[in-house]
């Protein structure tokens, strides 16, 4: 389920992800706080399943402070899981996959493929 056990690990995910990028600009970023920011219809199981997405805000960049829009998009484990109310920890990606996530630091936006 999405919730602040959900949150505070992504925040650390978040951290390694860019911890492990090549990507130069990301060097020296890091999260500082995952929070859910939209109304719990957005969490939902239906909202999940139909959109196969939902957004929440982290706190990323050199000092962790900017505020950042980040979607998670479900891949079909991490969709079944979430369906029986299963833990999606497992689903995010590993650090060193470049290829699951995208940020782009001037729109302050993040993408996470979930598997």
């Amino acid at each position: 389920m999405l919730d602040k056990e959900f949150c505070d690990f992504l925040e650390y995910r978040i951290g390694d992800l860019l911890e492990y990028s090549n990507d130069e600009r990301l060097k020296g970023f890091w999260c500082d706080g995952v929070l859910l920011s939209e109304p719990d219809k957005y969490y939902s199981k239906k909202f999940i399943n139909d959109n196969r997405e939902t957004v929440l805000t982290a706190f990323i960049g050199k000092d962790g402070q900017t505020e950042y829009e980040v979607t998670l998009k479900f891949g079909r484990k991490a969709l079944s899981r979430y369906e029986r109310n299963l833990d999606i920890q497992e689903c995010l990606p590993n650090p060193d996959n470049e290829n699951c996530f995208t940020i782009d630091t001037e729109k302050f936006k993040m993408q996470i493929q979930l598997y």
